[in-house]
């Protein structure tokens, strides 16, 4: 997908767990790990609006577009096997 969530990244700046930042958002621990994970489908302006509010920062720290192209560079990178060791 080419947008990315970078929640792990403030939650790492501001030092905040994430059942915490769950409770203070007011969503499950599971719903925030499926956006954390990037595999959420689609984010309520409500729940993005409380993330930043908590998490003092803008809409924009949390998300980012990646062109799909980078995205399928970076897949076939992880993905790729690696060379063995002569």
């Amino acid at each position: 997908m080419p947008i990315v969530v970078d929640v792990d990244v403030m939650l790492a700046r501001r030092k905040i767990a994430v059942g915490t930042l769950a409770d203070l958002v007011g969503i499950t621990p599971a719903n925030l790990a499926v956006l954390k994970n990037g595999r959420a489908k689609a984010v309520r302006f409500s729940t993005l609006a409380a993330l930043c509010e908590v998490l003092e920062c803008q809409p924009g720290d949390l998300l980012r577009w990646v062109p799909e192209d980078d995205v399928e560079d970076a897949d076939r990178q992880v993905t790729a096997p690696r060379a063995s060791p002569s």
